[in-house]
This record gives C-alpha cells, sequence and structure tokens, in this order.
C-alpha cells in the first residue's frame, strides 16, 4: 500500500489528512495518508527511514523552508519562492530522492483571482513572512499586485502592524493573513490591523480555514469588506499535489 503523509507541528485538524482519505476510499485506491508530527525538523529523516512505502508528502507550518536542506531536488518554482509544501519521493533501485515542489502559488493564486477587481486592487498587504507568505507574494505578483510584508519589527522594505494607518490601508487594500492567527481553538486572536479603518474597497483573504470565518474575516466584514478563506486554496493545493506526486 502506497503511503502518503503530512509534516508539521502541530497538526491538530488536518485537512490534508480528511481530504485525501475520502478521495482515497471515493476512488478506490489502495492507499493511506498520514500524519507525521513532529517537534522537530531534525526528525524529518527518520520518517523517510521508517516508511518505505512512502511516495508522497506535504508540508506545513513551522517547515515550509526548514525542510529544504535534506532535500535532493527543487523544482524550479520552489526554488523560485523558497519554501516546499509539496514532496515527491522517487525510487531508484534503493536509492531515495526527495524533489521538493510548492503548489501553494497555484492554489492561492487561483483561488484569490476571481475575487479580484484590477481596477482597485493594485496593492497587497502580506501578513506575516513565514513560508506561506511567500507563495503568496509570488502568486499577486503573477496578478500584477505589488506586495508589501508585515511583520511584527518594522524592517527594511517592508511595515511593522504600527506604521498601518488610513493612508496605507487604502493604498494598499488587498490584505492576505498568511499567521496562524484565529486558527481553532484560538478562535478570538486576529492579527493587529485597523479594522475600523477598512472599507467596501479593501479585500481580506485568509490561508487559515478553520474557523471558516475567522476573527479577522469577521472584521473586515464587517466593514463591508470583500472577504475569503483558504479552504478553496486548500482543495487546489491538494489536488496539485496529488498530480506532482503521480505524474
Amino acid at each position: 500500500m502506497d503511503i502518503y503523509g503530512l509534516v508539521g507541528f502541530p497538526l491538530k485538524h488536518s485537512f490534508s489528512r480528511k481530504f485525501f482519505t475520502e478521495k482515497f476510499a471515493r476512488e478506490n485506491i489502495d492507499a493511506q495518508y498520514l500524519n507525521f508530527e513532529i517537534p522537530d525538523i531534525a526528525q524529518f529523516p527518520g520518517i523517510i527511514a521508517a516508511n518505505p512505502d512512502l511516495r508522497g508528502l506535504n508540508v506545513t507550518i513551522p517547515y515550509k523552508e526548514k525542510v529544504i536542506p535534506y532535500l535532493d531536488e527543487l523544482d524550479p518554482q520552489a526554488q523560485e519562492i523558497g519554501a516546499v509544501n509539496v514532496i515527491r519521493v522517487e525510487k531508484e533501485g534503493s536509492e531515495t530522492r526527495l524533489v521538493g515542489y510548492n503548489s501553494d502559488l497555484l492554489g492561492f493564486q487561483n483561488s484569490i483571482a476571481p475575487i479580484l477587481r484590477p481596477e482597485i486592487h493594485r496593492k497587497a498587504l502580506i501578513l506575516g513572512t513565514g513560508g506561506a507568505s511567500k507563495a503568496v507574494r509570488c502568486g499577486l505578483k503573477n496578478l500584477g499586485l505589488e506586495t508589501k510584508f508585515v511583520s511584527r519589527r518594522a524592517a527594511q522594505g517592508q511595515f511593522s502592524y504600527s506604521d498601518l494607518n488610513k493612508e496605507v490601508l487604502s493604498e494598499y487594500n488587498v490584505i492576505v493573513n498568511t499567521t496562524p492567527l484565529g486558527t481553532f481553538p484560538n478562535v478570538e486572536e486576529a492579527p493587529e490591523i485597523p479594522y475600523d479603518l477598512l472599507g467596501e474597497e479593501n479585500l481580506l483573504f485568509d490561508l487559515v480555514y478553520n474557523p471558516e470565518e475567522t476573527k479577522f474575516l469577521k472584521l473586515g466584514k464587517n466593514k463591508n469588506a470583500t472577504t475569503k478563506n483558504g479552504a478553496k486554496m486548500l482543495e487546489l493545493q491538494a489536488i496539485a499535489a496529488w498530480e506532482i506526486w503521480n505524474k
């Protein structure tokens, strides 16, 4: 039986495991999807060694960048983004090769594109600077938007949360949350942006999908902003991952 799985920490509520387990049952695929919850990326080689039938992995927080040194090769797109969320396990005789890809880019880009209004949505703020944020930046760039990261600390070329005022939020009117803030069970958490300054020309996209409507999205909707969660993005990136593993 082929094995697929998800590497991350913590893995309280795994979309991927549910998605692929249901897919395998629905399509009569003789495979199993497992969660590999490891508190340290140094344990990653142990997953590979202990699972000889492993064919592919998804990678989530906080290892999308940290896993790269353990891989044998990077797809050019993953190389450009600097983060990996899909690993293809290739067997060549007794040798195992691990190739890293990024399907977050495709998932995000195709999820946000239908709700963008090109006439007003020209610049975007990306909340957080982790592995997913890099795919988001690349996707927004492909869609013609300028971007700036927002982090807790000010740095050259990016905003701190305290920099966000009415002028910034009207110019950078697309806001994408790539942090885990607001994920179940911590549903009362939200990025610290001035929600009272938002309006109907703002678009808020949250990579978090559980709960369906995070506090970040709820506060934006209260100000008539366009909102969307990460569920469709996850579905699209999972479909892309399956194609990578089985090409």
